[in-house]
């Protein structure tokens, strides 16, 4: 496993970093059972990086299930980071300084933790910029929060491009996520990860599959980005799975290496929901794949960039 200097943070970390939005989703009590094995799992494997969020899971679960098996691990081993993000209550606006103080709270008795190594202001395209870096608003409780230990390092993670280089332009924050925008099909993140590295701040990369079309294809997983695919976009990538058919490479590596192979990006976030997927994770990033096959696919990946923004 290839790891990385985590930008400024001065962290060292994993090519891929583990996802955990599926983890809470399951009901108990079987859906604890299979969380925190993965979890064990992932604590035995060569991925030091885990991502999860206030909001994954009802009530939390996620972040309990992660605080489950870490209590049961005797704590998060050396050289582990596990990033966690603030979120309003489900159901809610609410994204003030004071939510974002609570939801802190939340996260520390959920993963057990008395200090959150790497913290996201998630999802900011709720609120407005203003109200995101205003007087009593989310931005000014995680610098405060920050500068009394509680946080180590702060990051902001969403879809929308200038939103997030808006908050990259404060200076305030040392790790940015976006999703969805710099897989084999969309590269609307280019922007973003170049203005990033002028700043020193880490990119890393989510949803390199697209939601499922960049592993099953576009027949059976029509949808990209949480919608239908454009006609062009499943045309693109059924270009993409004759080619990979022709090397006898999966397309799902290609769409993880597509990110990982990157200098530039610190991390790409993988869900794993199961134990299996690990394994499975593992196989994909070190699947040999030629250079002329990169030659042959990137063109079909940069054609039609520009779908999201």
């Amino acid at each position: 496993m290839d790891y990385r200097v985590l930008g400024r943070t001065g962290l060292s970390v994993s090519a891929i970093c583990v996802g955990t939005s599926s983890l809470g989703s399951h009901p108990a009590p079987r859906g604890t059972d299979t969380a925190v094995a993965t979890i064990r799992r992932v604590l035995e494997s060569p991925f030091n990086f885990i991502d999860t969020s206030n909001e994954y899971g009802d009530g939390g679960n996620s972040e309990k299930r992660i605080g489950q098996a870490l209590a049961e691990a005797g704590g998060l081993p050396e050289g582990f980071v596990v990033a966690t993000k603030v979120d309003p209550i489900r159901g809610t606006n609410d994204f003030s300084g004071d939510r974002v103080r609570r939801s802190v709270e939340e996260s520390l008795e959920r993963l057990g933790m008395d200090r959150l190594q790497l913290v996201y202001l998630h999802d900011p395209e709720k609120i407005t910029f203003e109200e995101g870096t205003g007087q009593g608003g989310p931005l000014e409780a995680l610098v405060d929060l920050r500068d009394q230990g509680v946080i180590g390092h702060l990051g902001v993670a969403g879809g929308p491009i200038d939103l997030e280089l808006k908050y990259l332009a404060t200076d305030l924050f040392d790790v940015v996520i976006s999703h969805n925008r710099y897989t084999l099909v969309d590269q609307t993140a280019e922007p973003l990860i170049q203005d990033a590295m002028a700043r020193g701040v880490a990119f890393i990369n989510a949803a390199p599959f697209g939601g499922g079309m960049l592993v099953k294809g576009p027949d059976a997983a029509p949808n990209y980005c949480y919608r239908p695919a454009s006609p062009a976009i499943i045309d693109r990538v059924r270009k993409m799975e004759a080619l990979c058919a022709e090397y006898s490479v999966p397309l799902a590596a290609a769409a993880l290496q597509f990110s990982t192979r990157d200098p530039r990006v610190s991390s790409t976030i993988v869900g794993m929901s199961e134990p299996d997927r690990v394994e499975e994770t593992l196989q994909l990033a070190g699947t040999d794949i030629p250079a002329d096959f990169w030659d042959r696919i990137l063109p079909i990946a940069s054609a039609g960039s520009g779908e999201l923004g």
